[in-house]
Order: C-alpha cells, then sequence, then structure tokens
C-alpha cells in the first residue's frame, strides 16, 4: 500500500467491472453490451463531423441532445441532465442529491457500484434485504431516510418493479430523493418518467449504453424536478464543465432520433431473451423473471462457480458473483441468436459430461 495514498483511498474497495477478454476470441455475455450495432444514423452523425471542430470545446450543455430527450421524454429541458455515461451521472447524484445526515438506503442485492460510491462520499447506508425471490422489498424501506436508490429492473436479478410500487415508494419518502436507475427499463419495463410531475423527488437516470447500443461513447442522462438538476449542475460545473465530447453528443442525438431502429433492436433482444430462458430451464436451470438485456439463473444440481469456470474454458464468458446470497447464479446477456447457440451447445457439452 502506497504511503501517499490518503485514508479514503486505502479504505475503498473498488467496483470490478466484467472481463474484458482483449484479442482471445470468445463469445462475450458478460457485461451487457447490446449484441447489434447503433443506428446507421449513428455511423452517419459521426462520420460528419468535420476534424477541425474537434479543435473546439464540445457545448458544455449539450443543448441540441437535451432538446431532443426533453421532446421524447414530455419534459422540459431544464428537467436533463446528460453525463459521461450514466455511472457518471449517478455518482453525481451521490454528491448532490444523498449525502445527509440520515442514512441512504439501498437493496443489498443490487448494482455493486453503489455502495462503492457511498464509500467514495462519506455516506452512511443501510442495506435492505431483497426478498426471498430476490425481488426489492420495498415496503421494507423506511419512509424515513438521507435517500434512497435502486435500478429498475434490478441488477443483476433484471426483476422488475411495477410503476405502483415506485409511486408507493415516493409517496413515503416525500422528503428524500428517491433514484431509479434505469439502465435497462427499454427491454420491457415501464419507465417512471411518467411519475416526475406529479413527485419532485424523483430522479430518473437511464443510459444510452444499453438499448442505443452507445457502451463505448458513455452517454448518461438524468431527468427530474428542475432543482434536482440545478443540483447536478453545480457539481458537474466544480468538477467538469465539459461532461460530453462532441461526437458523443452528436451520436446520441442521432440514436435518440432514430426511434424505428431503437424499437426494433429492442424487440429483437427482448425475444431472444425469451427463447433463451425457454432454452436454459430445458437444461435444468431456473431463471429469474427477467425485463432487462440478460437472465439470471441458477441450475438446480451444479455449483454455479463451476459452470462459471467451464464456460470460460469454452470460450464463453457469463457474470459470477461471490455474494452468498446468489453465488448459485450466473448472469448472461442476451447476445445474438448465433451466441446464444454458442452457450447453450457449451453448456450441454458441460453438464453432458459430468
Amino acid at each position: 500500500m502506497s504511503r501517499y495514498w490518503s485514508e479514503l483511498v486505502k479504505n475503498l474497495t473498488p467496483y470490478v467491472p466484467g472481463e474484458q477478454p482483449g484479442t482471445r476470441p470468445v463469445i462475450k455475455l458478460n457485461t451487457n453490451e447490446n449484441p447489434y450495432p447503433p443506428s446507421p444514423a449513428v455511423q452517419r452523425a459521426v462520420a460528419g463531423v468535420s476534424i477541425e471542430t474537434l479543435r473546439l470545446y464540445p457545448d458544455p450543455q449539450s443543448t441540441q441532445l437535451k432538446d431532443a430527450i426533453a421532446s421524447r421524454s414530455g419534459l422540459s429541458p431544464d428537467q436533463i441532465f446528460v453525463g459521461n455515461g450514466s455511472d457518471e451521472v449517478l455518482a453525481f447524484a451521490f454528491m448532490a442529491l444523498l449525502k445527509h445526515s440520515a442514512p441512504l438506503y439501498f437493496p443489498d442485492i443490487t448494482y455493486s457500484f453503489y455502495p462503492v460510491w457511498a464509500d467514495l462520499c462519506s455516506i452512511r447506508y443501510s442495506e435492505v434485504p431483497v426478498k426471498a425471490d430476490l425481488g426489492i422489498d420495498v415496503a421494507a424501506i423506511p419512509g424515513e431516510n438521507g435517500g434512497v436508490i435502486l435500478p429498475n429492473p434490478n441488477a443483476p436479478t433484471g426483476m422488475l418493479l411495477p410503476l405502483e410500487a415506485i409511486a408507493g415508494l415516493l409517496q413515503r419518502c416525500r422528503d428524500s430523493v428517491v433514484v431509479v436507475d434505469e439502465a435497462y427499463i427499454d427491454f420491457g419495463g415501464e419507465s417512471a418518467l411518467a411519475l416526475i410531475e406529479d413527485y419532485d423527488n424523483l430522479l430518473v437516470v437511464q443510459t444510452l449504453s444499453k438499448s442505443r447500443s452507445l457502451a463505448g461513447l458513455r452517454v448518461g442522462v438524468a431527468m427530474g424536478n428542475e432543482l434536482l438538476i440545478e443540483a447536478l449542475d453545480r457539481v458537474k460545473n466544480s468538477f467538469n464543465s465539459y461532461p460530453l465530447d462532441t461526437l458523443a453528443q452528436r451520436a446520441a442525438l442521432a440514436a435518440i432520433e432514430d426511434e424505428d431502429y431503437f424499437s426494433a433492436i429492442c424487440a429483437r433482444i427482448v425475444a431472444s431473451r425469451q427463447q433463451l430462458s425457454a432454452r436454459l430451464e430445458t437444461l435444468g436451470f431456473e431463471v429469474l423473471p427477467s425485463s432487462a438485456n440478460f437472465v439470471f439463473a441458477r441450475h438446480t444440481q451444479r455449483d454455479g462457480a463451476e459452470l462459471f469456470q467451464r464456460l470460460r474454458e469454452e470460450g464463453v464468458l457469463v457474470r459470477h458473483f461471490a455474494h452468498e446470497r446468489i453465488q448459485q447464479f450466473l448472469r448472461i446477456s442476451v447476445g445474438t441468436d448465433a451466441e446464444c447457440d454458442a452457450l447453450i451447445d457449451a453448456l450441454e457439452r458441460i453438464l453432458g459430461s459430468g
């Protein structure tokens, strides 16, 4: 441990992302990336950027992009915040809206970046155990709190809370901010955006990495009451006043505007998810109900860590978590039909070999 490290750094346990395979050829189903390319409009938009413009700073407000998101969402531009991926947007929310004397609450089985950000911001937090079926127990979250954050659908389970449950939570937590992280909402869920007008304590965070296939450009969005957005802007402008570069702004705008392509790709992934779930069940897996672009599954007779390693040896990457309550599960991203076929073939060989 370096003697130059601050006490903060010494005590941090950083988030561990999914394995990136480098040059080794693999079937990559471990990081929930979209298996299909971005809209062709994105390529045209990026190709249309003059190299001369890259000597200039980008629009610090991402005006055109925020206007397009506002129009699509039925909101005003001052209710929109954009940043470098939803992870940065969420980190700003922790600093701007969730750091109070009362504890922050989030599920114990959830996106594992949440405790990292809480520790980084010195936020006291409490983890609320999910139910026996691994669904989020909204009723167990106290109404008196310093804030609440939860993904919907949840990660890594893919399970969805109905909009009525979100509304009920917002009503009980009128004196604190509820952040709903909707990274996977486009694959079968109903967005909480419809609740923003009635609840000034709601911040909805989305990403263009998943359903818009822009993980490589890092574009995230927060939507909510104007005063919540102002708080995020205050943090952003104290940290990095030019968050989105020119290429990211142009590409994101093109992706937002191509609604037909977006809808078609989401429908394709949902259909593949349903087919993959059914095929896993025939192999003896229990598959949780998913509204995301991944499934969460455990085999009834084989160890999760063993299956994870055996799949890796077969050249198929999936995600395994060491958390005691979910250590028998594998999180499997929905790939192309060919990639899903390769996964099933590999599992048949593994399960058949004993």
